[in-house]
């Protein structure tokens, strides 16, 4: 059994920041793709950023040069550091992860999701 557990959200005033944190455990051998999609209300999900095991990155272009995303592989954990914040980055958060759970296996896993609100 794997769980994705994520901290880190709240509520914040505009220009400000938050860390959001989202840690892999259970059984799995290793994690290969992490990242963090959002999903705000009556809106679609969509990606945020993403990071590969070996530390390429990939961002959504509304919140590049804002956000960043980093992992400690040691530790299964990836990281969002949020600057800048806006009112429309408010969402909630998901972590997702690819596990490998076998020589064969792989699987793509969800956290359950942090609040972010962006607000004055």
């Amino acid at each position: 059994q794997v769980q994705l557990v994520e901290s880190g959200g709240g509520l914040v005033q505009p220009g400000g920041s938050l860390r959001l944190s989202c840690a892999a455990s259970g059984r799995m051998l290793s994690t290969n793709a992490m990242g963090w999609y959002r999903q705000a209300p009556g809106k679609e999900r969509e990606m945020v950023a993403v990071i590969t095991r070996g530390g390429s990155t990939n961002y959504a272009d509304s919140v590049k040069g804002r956000f960043t995303i980093s992992r400690d592989n040691a530790k299964n954990t990836v990281y969002l550091q949020m600057n800048s914040l806006k009112p429309e980055d408010t969402a909630v958060y998901y972590c997702q992860a690819e596990i490998i759970v076998s020589s064969i296996a792989k699987y793509d896993y969800w956290g359950q999701g942090t609040q972010v609100t962006v607000s004055s």
